[in-house]
């Protein structure tokens, strides 16, 4: 287990807050959500299905070079100084070419955001991830894994060569060594499969779990492409 009181001191951990896999979707992000009813202009989503919407929405603006820059004003600022109600949680890498605030279009009080390395996860960063959901609400959380992936790729080198990475960074290649067998060694492979682990393991949260069975919450897997800036649905 990873030691992540250590991580978040060395700035490992930043937080705003699968099951062995061989084959993995691939639908294209801007085609794999249910529809749902769109909430009213600026209305916070209500819904997993609403929430997900906004986020596919906010990305292909984000892809298009279109993007709006929701919610980064002062009015915004003054609306939710004493209190948030963010529609998602994103939990991603810390890659600071994936902040999710930027892949999704979104602003101040939209998101609450996980990042670790590799999204790698332990009981402490699943506290963190559970906050939203249990406390607010929140209908939707998303682990989103990326491609090259720096993290991950150092753990597959590390594990390959069986040389210990420094410090607690070997706890994460030791995290990662599930997704390493299974994907025989592909660094790619490996990414996604670890992001369906982490989406497994939060849906048999025991404050998720029920959430889920009554339809208020959704836990997803999804993929973000660095080249093109597209997020892909896995699961």
């Amino acid at each position: 287990m990873i030691n992540r009181r250590a991580l978040l001191r060395t700035g490992i951990v930043a937080g705003g807050l699968l099951a062995g896999v061989t084959s993995l979707g691939t639908a294209v992000f801007a085609g794999t959500a249910q529809q749902a009813d769109d909430p009213a202009p600026d209305q916070r989503p209500s819904t997993p299905d609403q929430a997900w919407a906004a986020l596919r929405e906010g990305n292909r603006r984000w892809v298009d070079g279109t993007t709006t820059h929701p919610h980064q004003d002062a009015a915004r600022r003054k609306e939710v100084a004493q209190k948030q109600d963010p529609f998602a949680v994103v939990f991603s890498c810390i890659d600071s070419r994936v902040a999710p605030e930027l892949v999704f279009d979104t602003g101040l009080g939209d998101l609450f955001v996980v990042r670790t390395a590799g999204q790698t996860i332990d009981p402490l960063v699943t506290g963190a991830a559970e906050y939203g959901p249990a406390e607010l609400g929140t209908p939707l959380v998303v682990v989103l894994g990326h491609q090259r992936c720096g993290a991950v790729t150092a753990a597959a080198e590390s594990l390959h060569e069986h040389k210990r990475l420094p410090g607690e960074l070997s706890q994460i290649a030791s995290s990662l060594r599930s997704a390493y067998k299974r994907s025989g060694g592909d660094v790619d492979k490996m990414i996604r499969i670890n992001t369906v682990d982490v989406v497994n393991q939060l849906k048999k949260d025991k404050l998720f779990a029920p959430r889920i069975a009554k339809g208020k919450l959704k836990v997803i897997g999804a993929y973000y492409s660095i080249d093109t800036g597209e997020v892909t649905r896995l699961v």
